[in-house]
């Protein structure tokens, strides 16, 4: 009775999938493989139908009603109508989220009578025993022939894939982390090997140790390959480079805390010149971003120096030889570069991110502490990545947080891989998929449900197409710093200490004024007063936001009249720009700031007179501006 059970469900399943399987591109025809690959597959297939029979002698019994019932249910939301969408908007109405209130009607009374079938089936899917003959099968189900023609390349490519079949553990934690993107096994664990060979940490410390694997299995042509260069030879350039960044403390104080799966969404899809350079430049140009909720951590940098503008040639400044991304901080771009930007920062703190672009449009989604968030475009209900709709990987995100009852979505998922069912539609939120399949989806709806664990609102939606802030009008000189005093408590306040105030005279008679030794050392819209990443020195940024220029007075007190050469250590992103100093209301100076790239530089020295006694300096910099950070002054005499 028990087995004509199983059969009947199995029978009714496979019918009904006929109608609910949505698959959204037809899988490419395979390349033909060689002999060696063909016996390769067969003894890969010979396994996998041993491990077939074994699991499907392992079914848990269950109702057939109870699973009708079920099937049925969520069978319902594939029937649902598309919604109109009238108004030919770009973000047309999605059908498929909890948005439509049908959609969230149907979902729901199919969650409810899927808890019922997952209380029949708990025993099992809660159970270890066959958990590693899941896996396994549910990997050669779906990387046999990839790993058969990678294996049939050479002795080398076969020893990787036969490093993989042979270690139930390593398959185990591959089939966990999300398996290998486009199912390229091989290459990925060939990754792996060429990290563990490079790192001996990636071999004994089990965090570094799952976050190669983790990245060898989303990169496993390698991320951004240079020419010249192998897949393997570029992902162990980045992994070692984040690997010293780490045991620097260079990154992100949350990276060591990160789970594996999170880890797949470290490196991006950019040069590792980008990531160094985008690391030393927030950390000079703007720490600031260090410091900031998770939300806008280290990306809030498009906010506040990449402006939105259109019809920006490429590259800005062909004669400067820049990166892509440094040519981005020269006079901005529209979406996609400033997407580009906002992910590349994250990125380079080891905070996972990923691209979520939409119709028309480009944005990011990047994780925090706690859950994924997006970040300058809509919804996740409008954004996809890699064939997976963005609320299929926001869930996902959610719902594995809770590891030990994420266990029985992979063994549900991997049930559906044994019987060749096919997935829940992966960019049609909750369609289709076979018995076990769904039940996967739905246990991960149940998780996050039981959890409570909440979704995290959008943020700077505001920011997707402008941003006015970063567009400085033209004004007029001010005399006045400009800033109402009821205004500056709704900017952060640095500590300031003697000496980050105190104007000093060496034995040379050259003198150092602290950008904070200023008549008001408070941070504005426009000015902010910051600690160095190191908490060395205050450093003061003039940004792009605001709607008018603002002054910081300085006094400097000499003994007598003399001429100085003026010269202030300045950082900056951007070119052709300068900033005003006039010398005692009277001599206007225009000093040029260099395009430092990120790292500090001294400015040309500008010749200036001064009287004796009380000198007073005052600074601004004339719309439209770009932001320029700046550590201090320095008056050297001239003899």
């Amino acid at each position: 009775m028990k087995e004509r059970t199983k059969i009947n469900v199995l029978r009714w399943a496979i019918a009904a999938l006929v109608g609910l399987s949505q698959v959204s591109m037809a899988a490419k025809a395979p390349e033909p493989l060689t002999s060696e690959g063909e016996e390769l597959l067969a003894t890969y297939s010979a396994t996998l139908d041993s491990l077939k029979k074994e699991i499907a002698a392992a079914l848990p019994k269950m109702d057939e009603a109870t699973s009708k019932a079920y099937f049925a249910a969520h069978g319902e939301i594939a029937k649902l109508p598309k919604l109109p969408n009238p108004n030919g908007l770009k973000m047309a109405p999605v059908s498929f989220c909890a948005g439509n209130p049908a959609y969230a009607e149907k979902q729901a009374k199919a969650l409810l009578a899927a808890r019922e079938v997952l209380k029949e089936v708990g025993p099992f899917l809660g159970g270890e025993e066959m958990h590693a003959k899941l896996a396994k099968c549910a990997l050669l189900t779906a990387g046999a022939r990839e790993m058969a023609a990678f294996a049939s390349l050479g002795d080398e490519e076969k020893s990787y894939v036969d490093a993989l079949l042979n270690d139930d553990q390593l398959i185990v934690e591959v089939m966990e982390l999300g398996g290998a993107y486009e199912n390229k096994y091989g290459q990925a664990i060939c990754n792996f090997k060429a990290i563990q060979k490079a790192s001996k940490n990636a071999t004994e410390k089990d965090f570094f140790r799952l976050w190669a694997l983790a990245s060898s299995l989303e990169h496993p042509d390698g991320n951004h390959v240079p020419e010249g260069k192998t897949a393997p030879e570029a992902i162990v350039a980045f992994y070692l480079n984040y690997e010293k960044a780490c045991l620097n403390g260079e990154l992100d104080p949350a990276f060591p805390t990160l789970t594996a799966w999170n880890c797949r969404f470290i490196f991006p899809f950019r040069p590792l010149e980008s990531m160094i350079w985008m690391r030393k430049m927030v950390r000079n140009f703007r720490p600031d971003h260090m410091g900031l909720d998770y939300k806008w951590r280290y990306c809030r940098i498009t906010k506040t120096d990449v402006p939105y503008t259109s019809n920006v040639p490429r590259p800005v400044r062909p004669d400067l030889n820049l990166l892509s991304m440094q040519d981005y901080f020269l006079e901005g771009g529209i979406c996609g570069p400033r997407a580009f930007t906002g992910r590349a920062a994250t990125h380079a703190f080891g905070i996972p991110s990923r691209p979520a672009p939409q119709t028309g449009h480009a944005a990011i989604s990047h994780w925090t502490p706690g859950g994924w968030v997006t970040v300058f475009g809509a919804h996740w209900t409008f954004n996809h990545f890699r064939g997976q709709c963005g609320l299929d990987f926001e869930l996902e995100s959610r719902a594995r947080s809770v590891p030990e009852e994420y266990a029985q979505v992979h063994r549900a998922n991997w049930l559906g891989d044994a019987f060749g069912e096919p997935i829940v539609a992966r960019m049609q939120f909750g369609v289709g998929g076979g018995l076990w399949k769904s039940l996967a989806h739905y246990k991960k709806l149940a998780i996050v449900e039981d959890a409570e664990l909440i979704e995290l609102e959008s943020v700077g939606a505001e920011f997707a197409e402008s941003n006015e802030a970063a567009i400085s009008p033209n004004s007029d000189w001010e005399e006045d710093d400009g800033t109402p005093e009821e205004e500056a408590n709704k900017f952060p306040q640095v500590e300031l200490t003697a000496a980050d105030t105190t104007i000093t005279t060496d034995e040379n008679g050259v003198i150092t004024i602290p950008v904070a030794a200023c008549s008001k050392p408070e941070s504005t819209e426009k000015i902010r007063f910051m600690k160095s990443y190191d908490d060395q020195f205050v450093q003061m940024h003039y940004n792009l936001a605001g709607i008018r220029p603002e002054l910081r007075s300085y006094t400097v007190n000499l003994p007598e009249a003399a001429k100085y050469n003026f010269t202030a250590s300045v950082c900056t992103v951007t070119v052709d720009r300068s900033f005003t100093i006039r010398a005692n209301r009277r001599n206007m100076h225009e000093v040029k700031a260099p395009l430092t790239l990120g790292d500090w530089m001294e400015t040309e020295p500008v010749a200036m007179e001064f009287k004796t006694g009380r000198n007073k300096l005052q600074l601004t910099l004339r719309a439209p501006n770009k932001g320029i950070s700046i550590k201090c002054f320095t008056l050297t005499p001239i003899k």
